[in-house]
């Protein structure tokens, strides 16, 4: 049986991988503090989670691409920019092969806590 590593934060998830991924695993981290920078960090289904108001986005290294986790909302409102690229529902694969599309990242970010903000304040006003 296989023990699952369970990593106490993003400092020790980044440090599990090769260089060349902790390099785009940094910059991605980085894109989304700046984006945010209220947002608190954690671990949350053993991946790179940012929150505020719930969950924002997370994120997750694999062999060959990077996944980026903005819920369906945020896919979809970026449906057309992200069609380069494999999606699902609530996710997209950036390969690692190519450089990381910061700018969209911040922007679907962005929309996500705006999204989330409007969400908390409909339900103060309950």
């Amino acid at each position: 049986m296989q023990t699952k590593t369970v990593f106490a934060d993003i400092d020790a998830y980044i440090a599990s991988f090769p260089e060349p991924t902790q390099q785009l695993l940094q910059s991605l981290r980085e894109t989304i503090q700046q984006a945010v920078p209220e947002a608190t960090e954690t671990i949350s289904y053993q991946m790179p989670t940012f929150t505020l108001h719930g969950n924002l986005v997370h994120f997750a290294a694999y062999k060959n691409h990077i996944g980026f986790y903005p819920a369906p909302s945020g896919i979809s409102a970026f449906q057309a920019e992200l069609s380069a690229y494999k999606r699902a529902k609530g996710s997209v694969q950036f390969p690692i092969s190519q450089p990381l599309p910061l700018n969209l990242i911040a922007r679907i970010t962005a929309f996500r806590v705006a999204e989330n903000r409007q969400r908390a304040a409909l339900r103060s006003k309950r």
